[in-house]
């Protein structure tokens, strides 16, 4: 008879949040990837327009 029966809500709702656990830790896992490889130069790039602008003042 259980067997039958359709899924409660709750495990739907476990389901919906292991969902965007999963969509955040990608999210996350992109970021930290793209800063290992551009951070550098995004780095150097902050550091030149606020030279400019220190200057310009």
């Amino acid at each position: 008879m259980f067997a039958l029966s359709p899924p409660s809500r709750e495990a739907e709702a476990g389901q919906g949040l292991a969902e965007y656990a999963l969509i955040l830790a990608l999210i996350a896992l992109v970021a930290i990837v793209s800063l290992a490889f551009f951070g550098h130069s995004v780095s150097g790039l902050l550091s030149t327009i606020g030279t400019s602008v220190a200057n310009a003042t």
